[in-house]
């Protein structure tokens, strides 16, 4: 009998997921749960969620290859499909940015192909669309899934289980009149009306939210010098949109820097290790020195620019955004489109940029020992500049946002700390109020675009398996028991669920771990940057080689893992 292995979810980490099994040279069984109707495509990438006008926020040369990369299967399509996406085949290239819409249409064909090449090596697979998991249940022999289908519901037994869940988006948008909970779908915010639109967040989810809205009440076009305007389309005139943030700041554009990354000269994963093997917990400030020694090593005048010797990690964010919260938005955005455009014609990367993106995930190891007390100040001061730094927005949104600027259809609005959102609830028949020092702005439509929440074990949807405890909240030392290194730490559960190096919930029910989260929403807590297409691969091949060597290790010596 073949070993049954369920993976829930096909979007991009249950596809490399996928990728990584097939690679057995044993025969397995491998059920695939999509609860929408196109296996393969995952949710940032679904027409039926994504407008568009929406762009990935990830270059082709990123964007980590299934059987083929995305410039190869670009370069294989038609003209009329290219046409379709508004490509070019002349512009095909390993640094352009596509349309969300264009990376659902390849990783579907790429899982398409992967199903072929499983079918070839003898594995069964099964894939079954609008099937919506609803419930997991660890039993002693095995794991049983809960399924909800057109015909009913039914039970099936698997003995390991993948939780690819992807971001856990709401399932009803415009919660109250006019009051939007979530970019997405995309396709609900096509119907909000020729009125001020305010859009919390001005980062990727913000301009796609904004982008949405903007060609439908317009469209964008090249001018006779080739610069990008904005057109407004007629009976559109009470258009207008708010970006809107604390800082009140745009995301910088792509800067050019080789890939894949060059190796550290001071923040390495050697220096981070040797920390973590201290035992200690209270690292984060241990961790700032050597992230403040690779700028200084990278670009030894932007350090002494930004008074880098003097700076904490509760200050370093005040210097690091100083050029941007002093500046007009979009004056700053024009000059910085500027400069992106120039280094990527020279090729030239601009060294403390580079430095704080190398470092991200080298950083990123420390963040589970870290105890309380730095876990807080990490979140509340540190992690919004790697984030930052890596979520880089396409030229071509720079472009959009500054026509639309020109055009007089887009502001951008400083929150600040201090400030109160009114809705439904306080009296409004429709759209948001916003107050900030004093002043109140009004919009008949408001979009919530920060983005996806950290959720924790309590979260999941799964109830009988929440029931079970068969997940728990992730924990965290507590600040004042970390001095003793001869025993082990009091805890203190602080959100998120509590995994292992390979992602399977530290549950206890099961003596093999044969459950795994793979579930970006529940892992933000503990690995914030695992957000976006290379961390899907990352936790999709982590997964697949834990399931295969279990595999392996029970079934010794008849199994084997192909290299």
């Amino acid at each position: 009998m073949f070993p049954r292995i369920a993976i829930i979810g096909t979007g991009p980490t249950g596809l490399y997921t996928f990728k990584q099994l097939i690679g057995s040279t044993v025969p397995l069984s491998i059920t695939l749960y999509e609860a929408e109707g196109e296996p393969g495509k995952g949710t940032p990438y679904h027409p039926d969620m994504n407008d568009p006008a929406m762009l990935s926020n990830i270059p082709s040369i990123e964007f980590p290859a299934f059987t083929e990369t995305l410039v190869e299967w670009l370069r294989r399509q038609d003209d009329e499909t290219l046409m379709r996406h508004g490509i070019r085949r002349e512009t095909i290239d390993e640094r352009e940015f596509y349309p969300r819409l264009v990376l659902g249409d390849y990783m579907q064909a790429q899982f398409e192909r992967m199903q072929a090449i499983a079918a070839e090596r003898g594995h069964e697979i099964i894939v079954l669309a609008r099937h919506k998991v609803i419930d997991i249940e660890i039993q002693a022999d095995a794991i049983r899934l809960r399924v909800s289908h057109a015909d009913g519901e039914n039970d099936a037994a698997y003995d390991h289980v993948v939780m690819a869940t992807g971001h856990n988006w709401p399932d009803s948008t415009e919660i109250r009149p006019g009051y939007f909970v979530s970019p997405w779908p995309a396709t609900v915010l096509t119907s909000i009306r020729n009125e001020a639109v305010g859009i919390l967040g001005t980062s990727l989810s913000g301009i796609d939210a904004l982008m949405t809205v903007a060609t439908a009440h317009g469209m964008f076009y090249a001018d006779a010098a080739g610069d990008l305007q904005y057109q407004p389309a007629e009976g559109t005139e009470g258009f207008r949109a708010t970006l809107m943030s604390r800082k009140g700041i745009l995301p910088e554009a792509d800067f050019y820097c080789p890939l894949p990354y060059v190796t550290p000269l001071v923040c390495t994963e050697e220096a981070i290790d040797a920390l973590i093997a201290t035992g200690r917990h209270d690292l984060l400030d241990e961790v700032f020195e050597l992230f403040r020694g690779e700028i200084v090593a990278r670009d030894p005048d932007y350090a002494a620019r930004i008074g880098l010797s003097q700076l904490t990690v509760e200050t370093f964010a005040a210097a690091y955004y100083a050029d941007r919260t002093e500046s007009d938005p979009f004056v700053w955005a024009a000059k910085n489109l500027a400069e992106a455009e120039e280094n990527r014609q020279k090729r030239y990367t601009v060294p403390w940029r580079y430095a704080i993106l190398i470092t991200h995930e080298i950083v990123a190891k420390v963040i589970p020992h870290l105890d309380q007390n730095d876990l807080k100040r990490f979140h509340r001061h540190f992690k919004g500049i790697f984030i930052d730094d890596y979520a880089t927005v396409p030229l071509m949104s720079i472009r959009r946002l500054l026509a639309l600027a020109r055009a007089d259809k887009l502001s951008i609005l400083k929150l600040g700390e201090d400030y109160e959102i009114r809705t439904a609830e306080d009296g409004l028949e429709r759209g948001a109020e916003i107050v900030v020092g004093g002043t109140t702005h009004s919009f008949g439509a408001f979009i919530d675009a920060t983005g996806q929440e950290t959720l924790s074990a309590t979260d999941l949807p799964f109830p009988t398996l929440v029931d079970q405890g068969g997940v728990r909240e992730a924990t965290t030392p507590k600040v004042e028991a970390i001095r003793s290194l001869d025993r082990d730490p009091d805890m203190v559960r602080t959100g998120g669920i509590d995994v292992d190096e390979f992602y399977r919930p530290r549950l206890g029910l099961m003596s093999e771990g044969r459950l795994y989260c793979a579930a970006v929403a529940f892992l933000l807590h503990k690995e914030p940057f695992v957000q976006g297409i290379t961390s899907a691969r990352d936790i999709g091949e982590t997964v697949g080689r834990a399931i295969l060597a279990d595999i392996a290790e029970a079934k010794a010596p008849v199994f084997q893992i192909s290299a």
